[in-house]
């Protein structure tokens, strides 16, 4: 029986800037206009708002430490399930694989397009079955750019990740200074104080609007000097989000008072009114369509490399591990999520019957609670390996280790029993996506050694 084949390489054609851009572009999407008023209705705390904003960056950045020593240490395609597999056993690589894959970024793909065609809605009339097929539309051709050439795909999120900050700064900027006449004298008051069990069930949507800071260790394999770009762009990517982040909540807050803010679906929109009127929130319309844009097409490029990754080693369908001989990408992959994406939708985007805001909450928590479970069981292995291989060439070795890793478990672990308390449903399934995964890999794996054991198998 010969060994299981070692992914194959891809190009290194992302730069520093490419990159950082893919976080950026992965972070910041829709979770910063629509989460903070659900944050402030449970902290209706000037304090403790800000508090959880902070912490959902320092949380991120503890996490980004022991990815960055372990993305450096493995510069390969597929992030998580390749640590996992090295740290624990190719099944424990592959479970979480299989959740990041499935649960996160085809999921939050087709939530994205969905957002796209119900933009779009807000300026023209556009019935139900147009906004499915404009959604279809949408993932196809961000799929195609991607799985034509990687340096088209990262071209195009690097633009929109600088049109979308610069956006964001101006409103931060310009809404006060033409707008000020308009914000409420009492903007910065505490309306209740909020419990510390509340502070942690609010920790669910912001956790959801930092996810993606750990999107450039899933392309480690195509980044140029990656033992050292690949941690500069965590870290410049984290804090490009993290201060944007913390000034764009402020001028919220700062235009429509704790009160008001913590009864809005979409701040940014509502900020916008307030501060340049109805010109203001048709901007930030189309701010938000292309902040979509862009975080689609960055989870687009980041997800398949997941699927690439096990397939390479035979715990996937052979073909995804496919590579275009003209452009090196792993267009089998790129092509699989978009399926799998376009399905989603056709499955669940015609459902009316649940209220939008509902909706996007179980979203959040389901997802959050996902990649609650992906980031303890990567931190983890950052432990085991330190043990298990402490001679491994580690380019970057993580601060503040071993402490800074043991409070992103903990503060992880207290974050997954709010969830399970507050929302089981939504953690149940995300749950049961992961279990899923381990009967799928016993397949995969008996295939994959009765292929090797032929005679003449590769």
């Amino acid at each position: 029986m010969t060994e299981p084949e070692a992914p194959r390489e891809l190009p290194r054609v992302l730069t520093l800037k490419d990159a950082t851009m893919l976080v950026v572009s992965s972070v910041i999407g829709v979770g910063i206009f629509f989460t903070p008023g659900g944050v402030a209705k449970l902290l209706p705390s000037p304090g403790w708002f800000f508090a959880a904003w902070a912490v959902g960056g320092a949380l991120a950045l503890a996490g980004a430490l022991a990815n960055a020593e372990l993305g450096a240490m493995f510069p390969r395609a597929g992030g998580n399930y390749v640590y996992l597999r090295a740290a624990y056993h190719p099944m424990a690589g592959f479970m979480v694989g299989w959740l990041s894959f499935f649960a996160i970024f085809t999921g939050t793909v087709a939530t994205l397009a969905l957002g796209v065609s119900r933009s779009l809605a807000s300026f023209f009339p556009l019935d139900r079955p147009t906004q499915l097929l404009i959604a279809i539309g949408v993932i196809a051709l961000s799929t195609l750019v991607n799985a034509w050439e990687t340096r088209a795909g990262a071209a195009l999120n690097t633009s929109t990740g600088y049109l979308k900050v610069a956006a964001m700064v101006a409103l931060v900027i310009v809404g006060p200074l033409f707008g000020h006449a308009n914000a409420p004298e009492d903007a910065w008051a505490t309306v209740a104080t909020p419990t510390l069990g509340a502070f942690g069930v609010a920790l669910s949507p912001v956790i959801f609007s930092y996810l993606g800071w750990n999107a450039s260790v899933f392309v480690a394999g195509e980044i140029e000097q990656p033992e050292k770009n690949l941690p500069r762009s965590l870290f410049i990517g984290l804090g490009i989000c993290t201060a944007v982040y913390l000034l764009l909540t402020g001028t919220f807050v700062y235009a429509l008072g704790m009160g008001r803010l913590a009864s809005t679906v979409n701040a940014g929109e509502a900020t916008a009114k307030v501060l340049l009127g109805p010109v203001g929130g048709t901007l930030t319309q189309l701010l938000v369509l292309v902040s979509i844009l862009g975080c689609l097409n960055a989870n687009v490029l980041i997800g398949p490399r997941i699927a690439f990754a096990m397939a390479s080693d035979g715990l996937f369908f052979r073909a995804v591990a496919r590579v275009s001989a003209r452009s090196r990408t792993p267009y089998l992959a790129i092509v699989a999520q978009g399926i799998a994406a376009t399905f989603l939708i056709v499955l669940f985007g015609r459902d009316e019957s649940v209220e939008a805001q509902d909706a996007l909450r179980s979203v959040l928590d389901y997802t959050t609670f996902a990649i609650v479970l992906a980031t303890l069981a990567d931190t983890s292995a950052l432990y085991v390996l330190r043990r298990r291989d402490p001679q491994r060439p580690r380019p970057y070795r993580a601060a503040g280790y071993p402490w800074v890793p043991l409070l992103y478990i903990l503060v992880n672990v207290a974050i997954g029993v709010s969830l399970l308390r507050s929302q089981p449903r939504a953690c149940l399934y995300g749950t049961l996506v992961l279990a899923a995964g381990a009967p799928v890999y016993v397949i995969f794996a008996r295939a994959n050694r009765s292929a090797n054991a032929l005679p003449g198998a590769d």
